[in-house]
Order: structure tokens, then C-alpha cells, then sequence
């Protein structure tokens, strides 16, 4: 049996806030999903978590936090595939 690779996390509170990965990551393809401080639960839509995946993810924080208290929000930012696993 093979031990799972851990993935990588990156949290941005406010768009402003710089994204914590190499210039070489942003071409890995990530998951970005909008999350509620107070509950540490992702942003629901009918039921279903919110979940962005794109290969420019400083983008689709900005567009996830657009508008929204960034004391009550957060965008987190998990690279996928083989490449975020090195």
C-alpha cells in the first residue's frame, strides 16, 4: 500500500493579500472554494459546497471574495493532479 501524498492548502482573506505559490505552480490546475470563518464550512449552493477549478486561481479568488466581508470569508486554494503532489 502507497501512503497518499499530502496536498497543500494555500488560505487568501482578502484579495489583496498575495497568493503564497511559485509563479511555476499557477499552471497546476486547483480548487478554490469560499469559506465561512464563523463555521469553517465551504460557501453551499442548493445543498451542494462551491467549488471553482481553474488554472488561474488568484482570478477566481478575487471573483469568490468580490463583494463579501473578507472578516466572514476566506478563499482557500488546493493545487490538484500529479504536479501539486511533488
Amino acid at each position: 500500500m502507497t501512503a497518499a501524498a499530502p496536498h497543500r492548502t494555500f488560505r487568501l482573506a482578502s484579495t489583496a493579500a498575495a497568493m503564497p505559490m511559485p509563479a511555476a505552480d499557477l499552471r497546476v490546475t486547483c480548487a478554490v472554494r469560499l469559506i465561512d470563518r464563523r463555521t469553517g464550512r465551504s460557501l453551499r449552493v442548493n445543498g451542494s459546497p462551491l467549488v471553482l477549478f481553474t488554472r488561474r486561481p488568484d482570478e477566481a479568488v478575487a471573483e469568490l471574495l468580490e463583494g463579501r466581508d473578507p472578516a466572514v470569508w476566506e478563499a482557500r486554494i488546493e493545487p490538484l493532479g500529479r504536479e501539486a503532489r511533488r
